[in-house]
């Protein structure tokens, strides 16, 4: 089954666009320097979308600034940008505005975009903003080092009585040092602050900004005048350690996101396509249709997703099952795009390509998880709306303090203020949510957990309770045909016409048990109670024995029973057998050991659930349940304050999932309940909801801390900048260093089993 992944994320509206629309130019090859303009889509409901990176987006503090920026301009639907990913996602109306005008917009805010496209953000093409923060930080490097030996040098001349010729001469050399140094390597502040103030509104570097400027011209002004102190080597100094934390914090939070980045980048770009004559194309991923056949050979990465018509091999399935023993496919079997051809060639006849496979559908899931708000990121952006009013009125406060109260002069009184401006940089509080929130979303990805919510994992930290279905969750949900009682020899033929038209795990096994053959007609598919059609003139019913009517006294079966029923006949019984995950005991026992309380709800008969739990060492269990009683049971919960985890499959736990406080579904679950599910784990273990449940309490820790941490920073420094004990040039070291102290405790979640 395909993994199914609807927008429906933060104002998306699922109805609006097919999720291939959406997800679209994330899936092509995107030359560097494209225009993204040409990858804007216009969905079935005539709004225009567009995915795109932000190259020139270095602080969490811009992005109200852009969001608000684009809010206000006529037409624009929508704008959620993403600090840590440097992504953003606009909604428009094409009638009242094109899209250059918004790429106009962005650009008078100093920001530029480039489409989407994973193996940029993944390395393997140049990135343009990086290399020119390299070439700035040389700049400013090489320059910080020789003015600081002309420095050194009036210093000494100071303390030995240098005349004032000899000193004018040495600033003047700094001087010319200096300028156009500054000039160069403070153009990524420069330019986003006068973007920023073209738009009305502010950002981080325009403090950076300011106190860089106050610091230069004060230094020219006592130049020209033959002052005894200039302070160049503090402006340069300042932009060499700014360079330096925006550099490694942007290294840093690729590392963090990388797992996430890359995954479209593990896509082919081109397929060998097999013709009707036999002769063979190769053509790019986007012109590949279904129903072609495609030929992939020992070692090449499977393009698309499809069913294998010839040839026998094994393929690197982990992606898609967790497993990382290799699994064998032969004629008939399924292959996903990205998965690893190993052993020898096959031909797949393709089913979906392009952004309908399953790779781009969980890459697409994943960017929603990194790009939706929880609530710690929606008050560092509060915070950081408020910042730059504050810190310029703190900075003018300290100036006229000095002034007024503090006997200094109007140089030193400036020189505290540009620390103030420096060092009061909300960039750590921005980053300290982004960063823990999509590493650990890297991190489950690469354990086969797929969080679809923004806030899943917060919830998912607060969870004490956790609700378990049974068939297809605590069990593996591939129950097979164990016999047969009562009926004609025809039963399971005519069983099997109607268990073809559903997903449900026991119409599989009867499916699979009948082998190949037609499906009825106009089968109506009651969730909890079974299928029903008219065949022949006759109903037809196919579920359990109550909702069935006239079920014939039988002996007791321990294992999962349906029941089938033409007409006015006697129902004939349909009994199953179906193991449990082969972790899920020690699962259960974990969970209940770190405090947590397990229930099993199930709408099967009270033996079979009562000797799973008993199997499983769940104490709490209750069978016979409809989706009405699952949801009753879960709001009971909820009234007595439990924050409940929903774990479920099939079509009748849907309306719980969407219910629970959090909800988490296996890959093999019913399509409409993964669409409920706030996370997707795949395999046969039941391991990923342990793991998820660890990593969201690891994570919100981390995030607890780098919060507390940013914070706590800023009223340390703060005082201390106001206070007069914190030059320009301490204030720039410590600004990044919380930055990166930030960034390098949010890569502590990707570490652990």
């Amino acid at each position: 089954m395909t993994l199914q992944a609807p927008i429906d994320d933060a104002g998306l509206d699922a109805g609006c666009c097919t999720f291939g629309s959406l997800v679209a130019p994330a899936a092509r090859s995107v030359a560097a320097g494209a225009d993204p303009r040409a990858y804007a889509v216009v969905g079935a409901d005539g709004i225009a979308r567009l995915d795109a990176v932000v190259e020139t987006l270095d602080c969490p503090s811009c992005v109200p600034s852009i969001e608000g920026t684009l809010a206000r301009l006529e037409g624009v639907l929508g704008a959620r940008v993403n600090a840590g990913q440097r992504r953003i996602h606009l909604e428009w109306d094409p009638a009242r505005v094109d899209v250059e005008r918004i790429v106009a917009v962005l650009g008078d805010l100093g920001h530029r975009i480039a489409p989407y496209d994973a193996a940029r953000l993944g390395g393997r093409e140049v990135d343009e903003v990086g290399q020119g923060l390299l070439r700035a930080l040389a700049v400013a490097g090489f320059a910080f080092a020789n003015v600081m030996l002309v420095s050194v040098a009036v210093w000494a001349g100071l303390a030995q009585d240098m005349g004032p010729g000899t000193r004018a001469f040495l600033h003047w050399v700094s001087a010319l040092i200096a300028m156009p140094a500054i000039v160069y390597a403070g153009r990524p502040f420069f330019r986003s602050a006068l973007g920023a103030l073209r738009a009305g509104t502010s950002n981080m570097d325009v403090p950076i900004a300011i106190g860089v400027s106050l610091a230069t011209a004060m230094s020219l002004f006592e130049t020209t005048r033959n002052g005894e102190h200039v302070y160049f080597d503090a402006a340069l100094g300042l932009l060499f350690f700014l360079l330096i934390g925006r550099f490694l914090d942007r290294s840093l939070r690729g590392r963090a996101f990388a797992a996430a980045q890359n995954l479209l980048a593990l896509r082919a770009v081109s397929a060998l396509v097999i013709g009707a004559d036999g002769n063979t194309e190769v053509r790019a991923i986007e012109a590949v249709r279904p129903g072609d056949r495609v030929a992939v050979a020992t070692g090449e990465t499977v393009p698309v997703d499809g069913h294998v018509v010839a040839g026998r091999s094994e393929v690197d399935a982990s992606l898609v099952t967790g497993e990382s023993l290799p699994q064998a496919v032969a004629p008939g079997d399924l292959v996903h795009a990205g998965t690893v051809n190993l052993a020898a060639p096959i031909e797949v006849e393709t089913a979906a390509a392009g952004s309908q496979t399953l790779l781009a559908e969980i890459a697409a899931m994943m960017d929603r998880a990194g790009q939706a708000k929880a609530r710690y990121v929606r008050l560092a952006d509060r915070i950081s709306r408020v910042y730059a009013p504050v810190i310029h009125a703190l900075a003018l406060a300290a100036f006229a303090g000095w002034m007024t109260l503090g006997g200094a002069d109007w140089r030193a009184s400036l020189m505290i203020a540009v620390a103030v401006l420096i060092v009061t940089c909300p960039c750590a509080l921005g980053l300290a949510v982004p960063a823990v929130q999509v590493g650990a979303v890297g991190r489950l990805l690469k354990r086969g957990a797929y969080v679809k919510s923004g806030d899943a994992l917060e919830r998912l930290a607060r969870i004490d309770t956790v609700v378990f279905d049974k068939t297809g969750t605590l069990t593996l949900g591939r129950p097979r045909l164990d016999g047969i009682d009562g009926g004609a020899g025809d039963a399971l033929a005519l069983a099997a016409t109607l268990a073809r038209r559903s997903t449900h795990p026991l119409s599989r096994a009867i499916a699979a048990a009948a082998g190949d053959g037609a499906a009825a007609e106009g089968v109506h598919e009651e969730p909890g109670l079974g299928l029903e059609a008219v065949i022949g003139g006759e109903r037809v019913r196919l579920g359990r024995g109550d909702w069935v009517g006239g079920a014939a006294p039988a002996a007791a079966h321990a294992g999962t029973e349906i029941w089938l029923r033409r007409g006015e006949a006697p129902a004939v019984r349909f009994r199953f057998v179906d193991a449990p995950r082969p972790d899920a005991a020690e699962v259960v026992a974990t969970l209940k050991e770190r405090g947590l309380r397990v229930i099993l709800l199930s709408g099967d008969r009270r033996p079979v659930v009562d000797a799973l739990a008993d199997q499983l060492g769940i104490a709490e269990r209750e069978g016979e349940c409809l989706p009405s009683g699952k949801i009753a049971v879960l709001q009971r919960l909820a009234a007595e304050g439990r924050r409940v985890a929903m774990v479920g499959d099939g079509l009748n736990d849907a309306p719980a999932l969407a219910a629970a406080f959090v909800s988490l579904s296996p890959s093999t679950a019913a399509d409409v309940s993964q669409t409920a599910a706030d996370v997707v784990f795949r395999g046969d273990a039941l391991a990923p909801v342990l793991e998820c449940w660890e990593v969201a309490r690891k994570a919100d820790a981390l995030v607890r801390q780098n919060v507390t941490l940013a914070l706590g920073y800023n009223l340390i420094a703060v005082p201390l900048a106001i206070a007069g004990l914190v030059t320009p040039l301490i204030a720039a070291i410590v600004m990044s260093a919380s930055s990166l102290a930030v960034t390098g405790n949010a890569l502590r979640v990707q570490r652990g089993r």
